[in-house]
């Protein structure tokens, strides 16, 4: 069993300590934070978009350590599950490389590029993987569909449209901060960015309009241009000042052979499947293919899943890699400053 050490007992410490949790491939061995009532189990106070309430937890048999270099230091550790503020990522991840532990970073991977590109070299350097928390190819519907891409169910792919969009996070007092969170376009949007450069390679224009919040852009929709004139790719993302819908997300993917449809949000605190995943092919029928059971933690757990994998393989993951990522966040900047400019931006 891989041996994890989790630093930062936030949010996303807590949906990751859940996941762990429903595996046996790999577990907590030690929890890094500065917060001492959570290092005596008291997360009650964890709140986020989706998922339960944080509560007390048992870490009995658990190493709980107020300092970070303290848990890079125990023998006990063979992966650092970094979940620190954005702002964090890339000094705590070149530290625990450095010091002979794989990686497993909480998207955004950094604020900047090139602290992506100095936590890459950190990684080759030390010859110990570093794998980034681009969860939503885990989620089932993007995996069914990611898995019909990749075998050519449907033919090739064509573009599509995709849609994030959430209320205002007020548990996060640093959510509009560049240098602290990053803003919607970082923590949010990432995930589509992912998804697109992923699925249809690296974007060499981009034109996005939208609203700004200080240095951060607040809310908008994105074209994005490739190499290849057939394909047509949208997004939509960021905050709305409306409470009673934290959460959205989906797509409506183009295929050669097929449309490929999904949406599903969160309203008045209840999760709704707007439009479960749905198949419109071109002879007029529509297939609904049944899914594998699956909550709000099960995506987690399959990415973990898919890190324990890569560790033990010792290949990083062809989904969760650094450069993927780091990609991912070079749109997110460059959507930015084609909102700020109010033109088309090269990527």
């Amino acid at each position: 069993m891989l041996k994890v050490g989790i630093a930062g007992i936030g949010f996303m410490g807590w949906i990751h300590y859940l996941a762990y949790q429903r595996t046996e491939r790999a577990g907590i061995a030690a929890v890094f934070s500065r917060n001492e009532k959570k290092l005596a189990g008291d997360w009650r106070g964890i709140q986020g978009n989706f998922g339960p309430p944080g509560e007390q937890v048992d870490l009995s048999g658990i190493h709980t350590y107020s300092g970070y270099e303290q848990m890079l230091d125990d023998p006990d550790v063979d992966l650092i599950d970094i979940c620190l503020p954005p702002h964090l990522h890339a000094d705590a991840t070149i530290a625990a490389l450095r010091r002979g532990k794989h990686v497993f970073c909480e998207k955004p991977m950094a604020l900047t590029v090139e602290e992506c590109d100095a936590m890459m070299a950190a990684a080759e350097e030390s010859g110990k993987l570093l794998m980034i928390g681009q969860v939503l190819p885990m989620f089932p519907e993007y995996s069914q569909t990611l898995q019909w891409i990749r075998e050519g169910t449907f033919g090739g792919v064509r573009g599509g449209t995709f849609k994030r969009v959430i209320s205002d996070p007020t548990w996060l007092a640093d959510f509009y901060d560049p240098r602290a969170v990053g803003g919607p376009l970082i923590d949010l949007h990432v995930h589509d960015a992912h998804w697109i450069r992923m699925v249809f390679g690296q974007p060499v224009r981009v034109t996005s309009a939208g609203r700004m919040r200080g240095e951060v852009v607040e809310y908008c929709h994105t074209l994005f241009e490739f190499d290849r004139a057939d394909y047509v790719v949208h997004a939509e993302s960021g905050v709305i000042p409306q409470q009673g819908r934290p959460f959205t997300h989906g797509f409506e993917l183009h295929l050669e052979d097929a449309t490929v449809l999904y949406e599903m949000a969160v309203i008045d605190g209840q999760a709704e499947l707007l439009k479960p995943l749905t198949v419109l092919k071109g002879d007029g029928s529509v297939e609904r293919p049944e899914l594998p059971q699956a909550d709000e933690i099960t995506p987690f757990v399959n990415e973990i899943e898919e890190v324990a994998g890569a560790v033990e393989a010792g290949e990083t993951s062809d989904i969760l890699g650094g450069a993927l990522a780091r990609d991912a966040l070079v749109l997110c900047h460059r959507q930015t400053e084609s909102v700020k400019q109010r033109r088309p931006v090269d990527v």
